[in-house]
């Protein structure tokens, strides 16, 4: 991130936030829908992120560490969206119709299916985590610190996700298996 940017940001200078929020909008808004699985949703945390660092900018003391204090602003947000969210969660999604798929295309649609029922089984804190470590490459140390965690916590976090998952997808798959053995 432009050192120079950051700093004018922080002087008040709103071309320099609109240029910072150019540059990293899209990862955002990917990072967000990774962990909300809402696209809605996840608009309304990048927004909130952005609302806060623009008020909070000026406190920020390293400008180096901009994108790493915005993920951690991002995260924060995509919590209490998360939060605000459950109240309200309808969860009904219409499909678009297609008119044909190729065999290969089916079976990836099929496995990003059992992704994202497995990605939805896991808390928010646990998808933050899967987020920053397998999206973003992150280690875990850079991990823990974008999401302003202990080390240890982010390693539990990753390790009981991992653990969610592999457990979600392996259920679907007995599912799948035992309706195709049950006799018409």
């Amino acid at each position: 991130m432009d050192r120079r940017l950051v700093e004018q940001a922080q002087r008040g200078d709103e071309d320099a936030f609109e240029a910072l929020v150019r540059a990293t909008g899209d990862r955002c808004v990917g990072i967000a829908y990774r962990i909300l699985r809402d696209v809605d949703l996840a608009e309304d945390a990048v927004q909130s992120a952005y609302v806060s660092a623009w008020r909070d900018l000026r406190s920020l003391r390293e400008p180096d560490r901009f994108e790493a204090w915005l993920h951690r602003t991002l995260t924060r947000a995509c919590y209490e969206e998360a939060r605000r969210s459950r109240r309200f969660a309808a969860n009904i999604r219409a499909l678009p119709i297609e008119s044909s798929y190729a065999p290969e295309d089916v079976l990836t649609v099929v496995d990003r299916d059992q992704l994202d029922r497995g990605i939805r089984r896991l808390s928010v804190e646990q998808r933050a985590v899967l987020v920053f470590h397998h999206y973003l490459g992150l280690t875990l140390p850079e991990v823990a610190d974008r999401l302003d965690i202990p080390i240890g916590t982010a390693k539990s976090r990753l390790h009981h996700a991992t653990n969610a998952m592999r457990a979600a997808l392996d259920a679907d798959a007995r599912t799948a298996l035992d309706s195709r053995e049950r006799p018409a």
